[in-house]
């Protein structure tokens, strides 16, 4: 284990957060970027982020900082777990602080529209490929059980070994399992998409649709989302692993779930504004549904799902017609995981 390679995660919310103490619990120097020097002052102080894990206590190698160009700084692996929104911003500041042979990593379950991008693309356009290598960070990884303590697995994916091993050595803990992958593209699509079905599945919990009603949805799901990932060129046979069916099943399932509340609110009869504002913290599901119904649309691809949701939070179509318009459906083939 080469402890002097430095780790930089920037993004300091409740992934970015958990990610940075399992680097440093493992012995690295880790740098957090936070957006105020504030934030960044309490974490150095009292050793917590207490907007994000008040509960957790922080390893003593992280150090936070509101500036970019001290996190960046001889940074080996960069870890970018910030919301969509500011993902392209943030990689066009890094650009000329990032070191040449060092690994960039995104953490961001998000697609940007106009043109159609993921945030690997993003990441893929802001640096120069041969002289550093692009990964993606996905599974089922609910933060709050991460801090806990509680046994979680994540999926690395690239096209290169030394960041697939790197990553591995310097996240794989007694109980944080580090797969392997070379689909970027199913991994992150995978890791993006789940998050529109979530809000899906906490949407027909509040309706008390049944537990038979939530296996044809989760399944539905799986059938829209490998689907569009065929369209895009992944592989369907990555949608079977932790970062599609194990991420799906975690995220549709629970109320930790941001996206997942965010459902639940809408079918209690809240406004788009009104469920967000309660759950508080950035659900990527909504700004995905956007992004997937209009390119889903452009490539003729069939996505009931997704359009219903839609339908509902931007037609008014009330929460209840979620599970007609899913019955009502003509399509009826069951197993469609075709290349």
């Amino acid at each position: 284990m080469n402890t002097n390679t430095k780790v930089a995660v920037l993004g300091g919310g409740s992934f970015g957060t958990v990610l940075a103490n399992i680097a440093a619990s493992n012995g690295y120097k880790v740098s957090l970027w936070v957006r105020d020097s504030e934030q960044a002052l309490r974490i150095n102080s009292e050793g917590a982020n207490s907007t994000y894990h008040p509960e957790l206590q922080l390893s003593p190698n992280i150090l936070a900082s509101e500036k970019l160009e001290d996190v960046m700084k001889s940074s080996s692996l960069v870890f970018i777990a910030t919301p969509s929104v500011i993902f392209e911003t943030i990689m066009e500041r890094i650009n000329p602080m990032i070191e040449e042979g060092s690994h960039i990593i995104s953490c961001t379950k998000g697609i940007k529209l106009n043109p159609f991008r993921s945030m690997s693309d993003i990441i893929s356009m802001n640096i120069d490929t041969k002289k550093n290598h692009v990964g993606v960070l996905s599974g089922p990884n609910l933060a709050r059980e991460i801090a806990e303590k509680k046994v979680a697995g994540t999926v690395i994916a690239s096209s290169s070994n030394a960041l697939l091993n790197q990553v591995k050595e310097v996240l794989s803990s007694d109980t944080f399992k580090v797969y392997s992958s070379n689909d970027i593209q199913g991994v992150e699509l995978a890791g993006a998409l789940k998050n529109i079905y979530a809000i899906i599945c906490g949407m027909a919990d509040s309706l008390d649709v049944g537990e038979n009603a939530v296996g044809l949805i989760l399944t539905r799901s799986m059938a829209e989302m490998s689907r569009f990932a065929v369209a895009k060129g992944a592989n369907p046979i990555t949608f079977l692993g932790l970062s599609g069916m194990g991420d799906l099943v975690a995220t549709c399932t629970s109320g930790l779930s941001r996206n997942y509340q965010l459902g639940s609110n809408l079918g209690q009869g809240m406004s788009l504004q009104e469920a967000k504002d309660k759950v508080g913290q950035v659900a990527e599901g909504i700004r995905t549904l956007d992004v997937i119904k209009e390119e889903s649309k452009d490539l003729g691809i069939k996505m009931p799902l997704v359009d219903s949701l839609h339908n509902i939070i931007y037609q008014k179509h009330p929460p209840k017609t979620l599970i007609d318009d899913l019955v009502n459906n003509p399509h009826e083939v069951d197993v469609e995981f075709t290349y």
